[in-house]
């Protein structure tokens, strides 16, 4: 079988392709069936190619500009074309690789691949996803970033396209949905999850809505979709990878306190390696921009070579679903409702 190309923002992230090609590393030893088209700077990008090995599985697309981190969306729009981003959104839409990865600005990544790949029909607004782990495994939360609120119609979009990822992702024939709330009361809540819930309870739009769900249900796995608007997600993410970080340099702290604690971690070595594993954000990077015509995996800007190698895995996964197939039929099945929140009573 032919390898499968994937398209890099090498120049994207806090330490741009010193950590990008690390981690490609990483991802080649495991996997061969992936080639790469690298977008950035040559000068930059070859030496480490040669220092990797990775020479002859990469091709590099000049491309002398970089979008800064802190840009504006519509600052980055203006001198889009030329930059790394653009190459590596470009390479998706001309259909030469089958999905891309970036590390860089997220605003500056949304704006450009809505304005580049589209939005598929019936999308208002694309989301970003987030791989959450979980007692039960791992769930799906969007959105996590990409728009800072979103009315109920947007809520029940997300929902479908979660339940649709979810499903191609995980291998659930029905995912299980819930809405992101303060309570799961039903009188909780701002208006647009209170008309969203009761769409997604009274309509038929093929989704197993399991209602509300608190913030603390996110890491038992009650659902295996949680969806809620961009700004509370970033903000639940972001503070669940500070608790992860914080329980690990506790538990790092306890286990080397002393000499009896240091010769109780040996014996428990291997519980400790599984334990460091489950709480390393790294191994969870990557969040997709749902609702594109197009695969494009958002990296963390301050992910290690293990954490883009993470993404990197996703990407390539994701170009071997269905997913997007998946998306496009339930968005087909809910616009058939003719849903809006004045149609709820």
């Amino acid at each position: 079988m032919s390898p499968i190309s994937l398209s890099i923002d090498a120049m994207g992230g806090d330490a741009g392709p010193e950590v990008v090609v690390e981690g490609l590393g990483l991802f080649c030893k495991q996997r061969a069936d992936v080639d790469f088209i690298l977008h950035g700077q040559p000068e930059r990008i070859e030496p480490l190619l040669r220092q990797h090995k990775l020479s002859h599985r990469c091709t590099i697309i000049d491309h002398p500009d970089v979008v800064s981190m802190s840009a504006k969306p519509s600052s980055a729009l203006r001198k889009a074309r030329g930059t790394s981003m653009w190459g590596m959104i470009e390479s998706v839409k001309q259909g030469d690789a089958v999905a891309g990865v970036s590390a860089g600005n997220t605003g500056a990544l949304m704006a450009m691949s809505m304005l580049a790949l589209r939005k598929m029909p019936g999308v208002h607004r694309p989301a970003m996803t987030a791989l959450w782990p979980t007692l039960e495994g791992r769930s799906v939360v969007l959105d996590v970033g990409a728009n800072l609120d979103a009315d109920a119609d947007q809520l029940v979009e997300f929902a479908v396209m979660g339940e649709a990822y979810a499903r191609a992702v995980f291998g659930i024939e029905r995912p299980t949905v819930g809405l992101l709330n303060i309570g799961a009361e039903d009188e909780k809540g701002p208006d647009a999850i209170k008309f969203a819930g009761e769409i997604m309870r009274t309509r038929d739009t093929g989704i197993d809505f399991y209602g509300y769900v608190e913030g603390n249900d996110i890491s038992m796995g009650v659902v295996d979709v949680v969806v809620t608007d961009g700004f509370t997600g970033n903000v639940a993410l972001k503070t669940a990878e500070g608790t992860a970080r914080l329980v690990s340099r506790y538990v790092r702290e306890a286990l080397t306190s002393s000499l009896l604690s240091k010769a109780g971690a040996a014996l428990a070595s291997s519980g400790i390696r599984d334990l460091r594993t489950k709480l390393n954000p790294s191994s969870v990077n990557g969040g997709v921009l749902l609702g594109l015509n197009g695969v494009v995996v958002k990296s963390h800007g301050g992910a290690d070579a293990e954490g883009y190698a993470t993404a990197v895995k996703l990407a390539a996964d994701l170009a071997n679903s269905h997913y997007m197939e998946e998306v496009s039929a339930g968005l087909k099945r809910v616009s058939r409702l003719g849903i809006t929140p004045e149609t709820v009573e």
